[in-house]
């Protein structure tokens, strides 16, 4: 038991990079063949949930971690830290980055640019070292540099959803182009493990869409990839603020919303299912409120939030539809006057699908439902959601050229690559290709390299990655 007066224990560095990497790396250095001077590893999605991946986030790894400079206190308390803990360290080495390196981690890497869609099975990231006494730092990095399945599944997630929303606006709205960037907004900022995926999550979505409410991503998009507003949100009621007025007082605490936000061309957005949902919709919203809504020259945006989401929103669009009319666009289809729907509850590809088509088979333009969607967008995914993994598949030993990979007969799926590899385009398809050499030509890549020796070389920003969808 500790006291309030006993001495605390030194704090560890949150900057320390050689921390950050999984226990056991730190013995590896003393696990590769004698006279190893040369590692080449590899990031891939190897299949999963969608078939191909929208790179995204290794900008902000290198930017937010590898360009720190490693010193000598750094390399000191990583190895009180690690010896205490039960693993080696590789004193010597780390030394060497600090001092003789002046603190750059000499390592290669290179990528697809970001916002890049690439089919599954092909590599995305490569690393290597520059430095021959170093090479196991291309594994120890591993850790960091994996985390980017985040951000890139995150980013591959709602890429494509935005696929099957653009695909039912372009059959059903006169106005697909300017519809769709607000169609799924970010609910998740809530529903995450930590600010860092709130950020990086965000900032992912917000590479296919423009609505969000998630301000950490305006963060890190702003710090790491220029952009000054990478999204953008309405005023939006929640439950406290509606049921705050009391049930009695329901009718009034909309009125508020109406006068408070209801300006001309203004959207805002009321949850509408505190009590009644059929009943806010058609007695206060449909008749008390009605002529105020329409007068406004705003729109509402009415919320279910509880219920089954498909029914619920079939429900909500053909009551406003009652009360607030309708107007047949070009392709045949009705659209609400004043007023749309958003669903925030229960809502992922899935679901959003099953909206859609009752929606459309009712005869509703798809312009009329929004979607707003949390954990399932930042959250409810994983490494596996895409099976990504970062291997070695070449090293150099005592001058040598020597092939890494593994086959095991248990699961062939999980066959690595081997050899020094680049990703190639041609035409429509990638290619990834293999060579047996170091510091091949690379002719015709569709990689670059993002960083060299502690500095990184190429800065998107979100408006380069955005023009790549």
């Amino acid at each position: 038991m500790t006291t309030l007066d006993a001495r605390p224990l030194p704090r560890l560095d949150e900057n320390n990079v050689i921390l950050d990497t999984d226990s056991y790396k730190a013995s590896h250095f003393l696990q590769y063949p004698q006279g190893t001077t040369r590692l080449f590893s590899y990031l891939e999605s190897r299949g999963g949930r969608f078939p191909a991946t929208r790179f995204l986030g290794l900008q902000y790894v290198l930017d937010r971690y590898l360009t720190t400079r490693v010193t000598p206190e750094m390399v000191e308390e990583a190895r009180a830290l690690f010896e205490a803990h039960g693993e080696p360290f590789p004193y010597e080495g780390w030394m060497h980055v600090a001092r003789d390196l002046g603190g750059r981690l000499p390592l290669e890497v290179r990528a697809v640019p970001e916002g890049t869609v690439v089919p599954n099975l092909n590599a995305l990231m490569t690393v290597t070292n520059t430095d021959p006494a170093v090479p196991w730092l291309v594994g120890w990095f591993e850790t960091q540099l994996m985390r980017v399945w985040y951000p890139t599944t995150v980013a591959t997630q709602s890429y494509f959803i935005r696929e099957i929303l653009r695909e039912a606006l372009e059959k059903t709205s006169d106005r697909a182009a300017d519809e769709l960037p607000f169609k799924l907004h970010d609910f998740g900022a809530r529903g995450v493990s930590s600010r860092e995926s709130a950020g990086l999550g965000g900032l992912a979505h917000l590479t296919n869409f423009l609505g969000s409410d998630t301000v950490e991503a305006l963060r890190v998009a702003r710090n790491h990839y220029g952009a000054d507003v990478a999204g953008y949100s309405i005023p939006a009621a929640e439950h406290s603020t509606v049921t705050s007025w009391g049930q009695a007082h329901e009718v009034d605490a909309y009125r508020n919303m109406v006068r408070t936000f209801g300006k001309p061309g203004a959207v805002y957005a009321v949850v509408s299912d505190s009590y009644d949902l059929k009943r806010a919709i058609n007695e206060h919203w449909g008749d008390a409120l009605r002529d105020e809504v329409i007068a406004s020259g705003a729109t509402l945006v009415v919320r279910p939030d509880s219920g089954d989401p498909a029914a619920m929103v079939r429900m909500a669009v053909r009551a406003l539809a009652h009360r607030f009319g309708t107007t047949r666009n070009a392709k045949g289809y009705e659209v609400l006057n004043h007023v749309r729907v958003i669903q925030g509850d229960g809502v992922d590809e899935d679901s959003i699908r099953e909206i859609l088509a009752v929606v459309t088979t009712d005869g509703f333009s798809a312009e009329n439902v929004a979607f707003g969607m949390g954990g399932a967008l930042l959250q409810k995914v994983d490494r596996d959601t895409q099976k990504f993994a970062y291997k070695t598949s070449a090293a150099l030993v005592d001058g040598e050229y020597r092939p890494v990979y593994k086959d095991p007969v248990t699961d062939p799926g999980k066959r690595s690559k081997d050899g020094v590899l680049d990703l190639v385009r041609d035409g429509e398809r990638y290619r990834t290709l293999a060579y047996r050499e170091f510091d091949p030509a690379y002719e015709g890549s569709a990689m670059r390299t993002v960083y060299r020796d502690g500095e990184l070389l190429v800065r998107d920003t979100l408006a380069d990655i955005r023009a790549r969808a």
